[in-house]
């Protein structure tokens, strides 16, 4: 390691909590797919900050609209009208069957808003005692205390309980038992059509849609979490839309404002009945500086086709490391995932893979110590993602 990484790790040990294991990098800039360490060193970025970066590092597009709206208004809180709400409302709402947006601050806050807005929506509109939220294991929600609940994973919630109470998790792919869980208590169930964190693991259509079947017969509503899988990154503009379902919300942020703290929660009119003035708020929610760069997020992605894209060149993608899994069955387990959203399942410990292909230039993610986690930008470079391919196979080749 260098002088200049060294002395920013020795700051960091000193001045942050260790709630973080870092990858052994300083980041000093971008652009688009690339990123250089304090060092200099070029790599290429197949992480976008975690499904954030949707449209690459300092994008200049969506720069010159930060810069235009820093000049004119950053923050005046929800007690205004605000004309950048309205206007990135109108783009994100155009993409789906949603009437209503809540704007918030990130992930874990819009599952937030989809579950208080369940209840509510039960017991003030429905006139039911219905609170129970049903999760499916292998998912992740967030890591506030009630999307940890939801989350349900013992590893995340160590030390922190005890945890709220109303949730409960039921294998996926499993219709019985998700019958045998609901109940008169039961108010929403919610699933991510893509399990990102879980290592990316897609759920199949005829179970999603009979997950919501299930919630129309029983009277409950049927949520889905596109936190990491929404934003046109499984080649359309919402995981959901590949299975034709209509769930009554959905939660939305990583790319929603390309690195900016941006979240949100569309929901139907009707569910959206549940909440009223009061009932639930924000400060920074749909600030006029994140809505401003989120709406030139979307606006970019709905004029480019990258939703489209992502699924064209992911395919493309895992056709190609399919192909080099039929030929190293040994080294690689399972290919998976959809559009720029794939996981390649190795055989064993992962870590040497991940640590020589950061060696050689290349930054993804390690998910349960097995999974090379995929999730680049949507405008990176085809020959970025051929490069990957061919150094992947160079390394478990054992060249």
């Amino acid at each position: 390691m260098s002088h200049a990484f060294d002395a920013i790790r020795e700051e960091e040990e000193r001045l942050l909590c260790r709630s973080y294991s870092r990858y052994p990098l300083a980041i000093a800039r971008g652009e688009g797919s690339r990123l250089w360490d304090v060092d200099g060193k070029e790599y290429t970025d197949l992480l976008a900050g975690i499904a954030v970066v949707g449209l690459g590092h300092c994008n200049p597009e969506v720069n010159a609209a930060l810069e235009a709206q820093a000049r004119k208004l950053w923050h005046v809180s929800n007690l205004f009208y605000q004309q950048e709400q309205l206007d990135l409302a109108q783009r994100l709402l155009s993409t789906t069957h949603h009437s209503k947006a809540f704007f918030c601050n990130s992930g874990a806050e819009a599952n937030e808003a989809c579950i208080k807005l369940a209840r509510r929506y039960m017991r003030k509109v429905q006139k039911r005692d219905a609170y129970e939220i049903i999760t499916l294991e292998g998912c992740f929600h967030g890591r506030t205390l009630g999307a940890l609940a939801a989350t349900g994973r013992e590893s995340l919630s160590d030390g922190f309980t005890p945890l709220p109470e109303g949730f409960r998790q039921v294998p996926p792919r499993d219709l019985d038992a998700l019958v045998a869980a609901m109940g008169p208590a039961t108010a929403a169930v919610l699933v991510e059509c893509v399990q990102g964190e879980g290592g990316v693991v897609p759920l199949p259509h005829d179970y999603l849609r009979g997950v919501e079947a299930l919630c129309r017969k029983r009277g409950a509503l049927f949520l889905c979490d596109e936190v990491q899988c929404g934003m046109g990154r499984t080649g359309k503009f919402w995981a959901f839309q590949h299975a034709g379902l209509t769930p009554d919300a959905i939660s939305v942020a990583k790319s929603l404002a390309n690195g900016l703290p941006m979240g949100a929660m569309l929901a139907t009119d009707e569910m959206a009945r549940g909440f009223e003035a009061g009932s639930h708020a924000t400060t920074f929610g749909g600030g006029a500086l994140t809505s401003a760069v989120a709406t030139k997020v979307v606006d970019i992605m709905l004029r480019d086709g990258l939703a489209d894209r992502a699924g064209r060149i992911g395919q493309a993608l895992m056709a190609r490391l399919g192909d080099l899994q039929q030929r190293l069955p040994e080294k690689i387990r399972e290919v998976r995932g959809v559009g720029l959203m794939i996981g390649v399942e190795l055989v064993e410990d992962g870590k040497p893979v991940w640590e020589e292909l950061l060696r050689r230039g290349f930054i993804c993610n390690l998910s349960h110590g097995k999974t090379l986690r995929l999730l680049p930008a949507l405008t990176i470079e085809e020959v970025q993602l051929d490069s990957f391919a061919i150094t992947l196979e160079d390394i478990l080749s054992g060249r």
